[in-house]
């Protein structure tokens, strides 16, 4: 079992002041109700000995490195979403990067889209991933995704520490993920099983 805990890593997902803070320019309405929940598989996480890897968006103030879509936010001297170094782009009290975790910046959905995480997960031997975070279904199921595209053998998403803009999108897409395979355990579950 010890072997399988050191193979595991937690990836908490977008866990900042703009994702989950009632004024944050990109507030997602369920996120401030799972930050308890993040905060307890965070803490289990650690001393369960597995990598904690923190997946944040940081931006260019000029919005350069968003997606298309995106861009409006950042034009015309606007302050958009994330941008790196401000207080928005911080995680929400109660989280915090210990010297040991592995923080990853994207400015895509999924975690390992045009980042050094895969390399990072195999590195360290990595084959289990638990995760959490916002938003269900954009960077946590384009992470999801693409962990199973690459073959990982175990992806776990902690249902009731993940979050979307209304519980039924946050239910079909736990239902899909569950149907392709991924565990959906809630987080008491998921703290009482040996994972």
């Amino acid at each position: 079992m010890a072997d399988n805990r050191n193979r595991t890593a937690l990836l908490v997902i977008d866990m900042q002041k703009d994702f989950i803070h009632e004024d944050g320019l990109a507030c997602l309405s369920g996120g401030r109700a799972i930050v308890p929940n993040v905060i307890k598989a965070v803490q289990v996480a650690r001393q369960r000995g597995f990598l904690i890897v923190w997946v944040v968006r940081e931006h260019d103030p000029q919005g350069r490195d968003v997606e298309l879509f995106r861009r409006h936010f950042y034009a015309s001297g606007k302050v958009g979403p994330a941008v790196k170094g401000s207080v928005a782009a911080e995680l929400v009290d109660g989280l915090v990067i210990k010297e040991e975790d592995y923080k990853l910046v994207k400015t895509r959905f999924s975690a390992f889209f045009d980042t050094n995480l895969h390399s990072l997960l195999q590195g360290a031997g990595i084959n289990n991933l638990v995760i959490t975070g916002v938003q269900t279904p954009n960077c946590v199921r384009q992470t999801v995704y693409d962990a199973l595209a690459l073959d990982y053998p175990s992806v776990t998403v902690i249902a009731d520490a993940t979050a979307a803009a209304t519980p039924d999108v946050q239910v079909a897409n736990i239902f899909d993920m569950k149907n392709v395979g991924v565990a959906t355990p809630t987080l008491q579950e998921w703290c009482e099983s040996n994972a």
